[in-house]
């Protein structure tokens, strides 16, 4: 594709994923990742989950050429900044304290979800085609035109990185903690890898969770009953009103994932005395799998780490699969073996004398980051990292 082709791409914004064919986001998206099926969007959005009314209303992009759509990305017009798990607050009072408007923003990301992976969802000749210069002025016109004053890219994958590495935007990294699969044939098999001490302790935590007569039941998408579902989604309240807010996702959202995408949905159960307790819903992808809600009534010792954690381990193994994303943040996963994985968001900030100052605390920023990196990888429990 020539450049003089590339001159002629247009970006637009859609406001309903119902402007964009199922079979162009298909063709661009792929069907192996949960959180880019058209499904999942669609299901967020007739849920009303992502609306007007919710902050999240719809606005995903559409690049044309010559007419046609030659890539989409999954965005919205932002009116807060909760879900997003990039953190932005102190960015949008320092413009309330100037008695300036932060919101509405351009939000390129899978809402609620803090996994990365693609977000600019590109015919691969045109990405072959296009460079960081182009695409950040087309994001520049776009906000301009639909009333935003920044617009931020989040959890990208490493090739979209590539179409942001430009020195006038603003980068951050963030810190998750992953566990990878290196051909383990069982939770034991992952054990073996651990120091002594670490084992003895995970151990002793999945033991406890034993004595108290717990047990594990696990189900598939495809023959998840209703009474489990519902059961699931009052845990999955509980963790948000324990907080005093209000769960993000409507229980509609995931009946109707059940019902389009089953083959990505797994749940597993914690039993006691013949009743569900506690709950862990995850979504597997190609690659990885992705734990993303839990929840519980009472607390037990340990349940959290064995149900979200320890039954993911073993999800994840059984399932082949290579990666477990276990959320954002978490530091006590580093001790039980996930490691450290920097996490990247990129931005774009109209106004610019705050893109100066907000260019000065990215950068503060990165090197605090980078610094926990580091020191977060050497107290990993591997045993080829004693005395490391």
């Amino acid at each position: 594709m020539s450049e003089l082709a590339v001159s002629s791409l247009t970006l637009e914004a859609c406001h309903s994923l119902s402007d964009i064919p199922r079979e162009t986001w298909e063709r661009l998206a792929g069907t192996d990742n949960p959180f880019l099926r058209y499904e999942f969007f669609e299901a967020l959005e007739s849920s009303l989950c992502t609306s007007e009314k919710t902050g999240w209303k719809p606005c995903h992009l559409a690049f044309r050429l010559g007419g046609e759509i030659a890539g989409v990305a999954p965005a919205y017009l932002k009116s807060h900044s909760m879900g997003e798990y990039v953190f932005d607050w102190a960015w949008a009072d320092a413009y309330r304290r100037y008695d300036m408007e932060y919101y509405p923003k351009l939000l390129i990301a899978v809402p609620f979800t803090p996994s990365q992976g693609p977000r600019l969802l590109l015919d691969p000749q045109l990405r072959s085609a296009l460079n960081a210069r182009q695409i950040h002025n087309l994001l520049d016109t776009l906000i301009g035109h639909i009333g935003a004053h920044s617009w931020h890219l989040l959890f990208p994958s490493a090739e979209d990185q590539q179409l942001f590495q430009q020195d006038k935007h603003l980068h951050r990294i963030g810190c998750q903690f992953h566990w990878h699969n290196q051909g383990y044939g069982c939770f034991e098999d992952f054990l073996g890898q651990l120091t002594s001490r670490k084992r003895k302790s995970i151990r002793k935590e999945r033991r406890q969770v034993a004595e108290q007569e717990i047990t594990f039941t696990r189900f598939h998408g495809r023959d998840l009953p209703d009474h489990v579902l519902a059961a699931f989604y009052v845990f999955y309240q509980a963790t948000y009103l324990k907080r005093g807010q209000h769960p993000y996702l409507s229980r509609q959202f995931f009946e109707q994932i059940r019902q389009t995408m089953p083959e990505h949905l797994h749940v597993i159960m914690a039993i006691k005395d013949g009743e569900m307790i506690a709950g862990a819903l995850f979504l597997s992808g190609k690659n990885t799998l992705y734990g993303r809600y839990w929840g519980c009534l009472e607390e037990y010792n340990h349940l959290h780490f064995e149900t979200c954690y320890y039954q993911g381990i073993e999800l994840a193994i059984d399932l082949g699969l290579q990666t477990f994303d276990a959320g954002a943040q978490g530091e006590h996963k580093l001790v039980r073996g996930f490691e450290p994985v920097l996490t990247h968001s990129w931005h774009g900030i109209a106004h610019p004398g705050f893109h100066d100052a907000i260019e000065v605390f990215t950068r503060e920023e990165a090197e605090q980051v980078m610094g926990y990196y580091e020191d977060a990888k050497t107290a990993l429990p591997f045993r080829q990292n004693d005395g490391a």
